[in-house]
């Protein structure tokens, strides 16, 4: 495969696992949460994802598999790789522990706060990094192994990933920042949170590329998908609904699909 289109998608995962750094910013800066903004665009990753997945990837993967298997055959590895791609981001939840949601919401009102330095904070952010950086790991390999299909899927898929980091930002910084006073710190561990996704895809271009074929093409496609909305199901669409309004969420995830399904019928 040419090796630009590696490079790029390698840009691509990088750019979207750090914006994890752009949600600690935000708690280090900002004075107040715009609860509204963070819903619909929450809402808009969802519908990037969800569309993406079912649109474009899944038909991408069932006309790959059924080349190489027939119709038949080729739909049923599809159906299993989707749903075995559900299966292993279930299995990583299975992992984090309970008491430390990397998805539970903060504000950045919280920095704000007069806080003396708590070891069980200092626990409680460190945990929830750690916890983020697990979930980030196979977001790294959904986000590279689509890159390497086409740009006009990856960079979308790529922002809505970047978008959905955000608020896992500020779930590191704000503990941290609590625990020990360091912005700084609490900055940092927010980054670095974010560095399992290249790290992820890293792990898939050593892996995965070997053997690669159109039948691992296909196979991959589907797993990602199903990867994908898990994710705008089980973490996005909850999160948006927790930060702003029912509809602004439902209106999101309207507006991200629309914006794919017009992104995509444009550059046919």
């Amino acid at each position: 495969m040419d090796q630009h289109i590696i490079l790029i998608a390698f840009l691509l995962t990088l750019f979207a696992g750090l914006s994890t750094g752009i949600g600690g910013l935000l708690a280090l800066l900002a004075k107040h949460t715009n609860t509204n903004f963070l819903s619909l665009s929450l809402g808009l990753s969802a519908g990037v994802m969800l569309y993406v997945s079912f649109m474009e990837m899944m038909p991408i993967a069932l006309s790959s598999l059924s080349d190489g298997y027939g119709e038949k055959q080729g739909t049923l590895y599809m159906i299993i790789s989707f749903f075995g791609g559900m299966l292993l981001i279930t299995l990583i939840d299975f992992l984090v522990p309970k008491s430390s949601n990397p998805h539970e919401i903060h504000s950045v009102e919280e920095m704000n706060q007069t806080t003396t330095i708590n070891k069980r904070l200092q626990h409680t952010g460190f945990i929830t990094a750690l916890s983020i950086a697990i979930h980030n790991f196979p977001e790294g390999i959904a986000t590279f192994m689509s890159s390497l299909g086409s740009m006009d899927v990856a960079i979308p898929i790529a922002a809505a990933i970047a978008i959905h980091n955000i608020p896992e930002g500020i779930a590191v910084a704000v503990p941290i920042y609590h625990a020990t006073n360091s912005r700084q710190k609490a900055l940092w561990l927010s980054l670095l949170s974010g560095l399992a996704e290249p790290i992820g895809a890293l792990v898939a271009y050593l892996f995965l590329m070997s053997f690669w074929t159109p039948i691992t093409h296909g196979i991959i496609m589907a797993a990602v998908a199903g990867i994908m909305v898990f994710i705008s199901l089980d973490e996005l669409l909850p999160s948006a609904e927790k930060y702003g309004k029912h509809h602004l969420s439902i209106i999101g995830v309207v507006s991200g699909m629309a914006i794919m399904a017009l992104s995509l019928y444009l550059f046919v």
